[in-house]
């Protein structure tokens, strides 16, 4: 398929392919930097809450450690509010502020995907409307004296090349789309647990570490008769 015929075909669909072309390239930007971010923040998001899952108790100094350590996580956020509520919330109280600011963190994790959701929506819409406008030239030879068959057919295949193309970006958006929200879920999870682990670390009761094995009981001796 040359550049050429690429240009045909978007002047038979009046534009709309090159609209079409501009959604592509706006849902691979989307996907790209969101797909890069939201990797980032799970993978240094891990070694946070391996970080904390090692210490039995959590006193100022260790919570002031982690937060240095997070830096611009999301997890940031729920250590600073840790350390602002250490000495004047319970343990339930501790909850529900580290829930409010989950709360007020979770939209922030999904930023521009509505781009993505909205790309899968129109994509197949504008490749159906460049298709309807191509039919209108295909069959507007028919009103040409002279016309052969072929023109028309060969017309009807060129205006079925938008809602192809549509289709396509579609399904590449979908994609992205599915997998992005399930990186943001992973995170709102982590979050969750590291949640869990603020409490149950400043709760005043530290935590015991688990046990690799149960120890292994000797059996009693047999006694052997003489």
């Amino acid at each position: 398929m040359s550049i050429a015929y690429i240009i045909y075909l978007a002047g038979y669909s009046d534009g709309v392919l090159y609209v079409l072309a501009t959604l592509l390239l706006v849902a691979l930007a989307v996907m790209i930097d969101r797909a890069w971010s939201l990797r980032s923040t799970i993978l240094r998001g891990k070694s946070i809450i391996r970080a904390t899952a090692e210490k039995s108790a959590l006193s100022h100094q260790d919570l002031t450690g982690l937060l240095h350590a997070a830096g611009s996580l999301p997890e940031a956020a729920l250590l600073d509010t840790a350390i602002r509520h250490l000495d004047t919330a319970d343990a339930e109280g501790m909850a529900n502020r580290l829930d409010e600011s989950i709360m007020l963190i979770a939209p922030m994790l999904d930023r521009r995907l509505w781009i993505l959701d909205t790309v899968v929506t129109l994509a197949p819409l504008l490749g159906l409307f460049g298709t309807i406008i191509g039919m209108f030239h295909a069959f507007n030879v028919l009103a040409q004296p002279g016309h052969a068959p072929a023109e028309v057919t060969g017309g009807v295949a060129d205006a079925l090349v938008a809602t192809a193309f549509g289709i396509f970006i579609a399904m590449l958006g979908l994609t992205g789309f599915n997998a992005l929200s399930n990186q943001v879920q992973l995170i709102v999870h982590q979050l969750d647990s590291m949640k869990m682990m603020i409490v149950n670390r400043t709760d005043g009761s530290p935590m015991v570490p688990s046990r690799g094995a149960a120890p292994k009981t000797q059996a009693s001796p047999r006694l052997v008769n003489a």
